[in-house]
């Protein structure tokens, strides 16, 4: 039985990271003929946009120590989040281990030796949307603000949810990008709002008129 590796990230919350477990373990049973009990799980929970993450870490280092045959994800930007981390992701999986690579939401089952054009060039152009998206939203989030910055309530009123004031400008306060990620997953239905007001310490009321008045702040305009 070849050994199985699920690998999952998540921002925020337990409910979104079950269902990456779901459709991992369905897909490694389904496809794979996996045992469940036996597969390797290995999770992260960041908001960064970078690689430097534990459970990513350990996988890779498993991966390069010939532990594993066999990774899932479930797509392409729970593994990277840029085309130059995709490119090194792939490479070292498949090309200089000898492990396949499965990504469930695009289709893909990149194993050794495969020369599928068609297959490179689409992983990678999925790759170059997944960062251009990321490179638009905080483009417009840094537009959202400006426009916001020139009107009176913002000058003289509280700071939004995830900001702070610094001589009467608005600032990114240092837990943004978790509000950005908590309210992403309420936004797209992933979180009800009662955890989420929890989590950032404050009301439902301020969650909803965050994501519906306030969308351009928080890259979900």
């Amino acid at each position: 039985m070849p050994s199985i590796a699920q690998y999952h990230r998540v921002s925020t919350d337990e409910q979104t990271l079950d269902r990456q477990r779901s459709a991992t373990a369905t897909y490694a049973q389904d496809t794979l003929g996996a045992d469940l009990g036996e597969l390797v799980r290995y999770e992260d929970k960041s908001t960064g946009t970078d690689t430097d993450r534990s459970g990513y870490l350990e996988m890779m280092d498993d991966v390069d120590n010939d532990e594993l045959d066999v990774v899932v994800a479930k797509s392409v930007s729970r593994l990277a989040r840029s085309i130059r981390d995709l490119d090194r992701t792939v490479e070292r999986i498949v090309e200089e281990n000898n492990t396949e690579l499965h990504i469930i939401d695009e289709g893909f089952q990149i194993k050794p030796g495969d020369d599928d054009p068609f297959q490179k060039a689409m992983l990678r152009l999925l790759g170059v949307f997944a960062e251009l998206e990321a490179d638009m939203a905080q483009q417009r989030a840094k537009e959202g603000l400006a426009v916001r910055q020139k009107e009176e309530d913002y000058r003289h009123g509280p700071a939004p949810l995830g900001f702070e004031k610094d001589n009467g400008h608005l600032v990114e306060a240092p837990h943004y990008d978790e509000v950005v990620a908590v309210l992403h997953d309420v936004a797209t239905g992933d979180l009800s709002k009662r955890k989420p007001a929890e989590r950032l310490d404050t009301t439902r009321t301020t969650i909803r008129a965050s994501i519906n008045d306030r969308p351009e702040l928080y890259n979900l305009a």
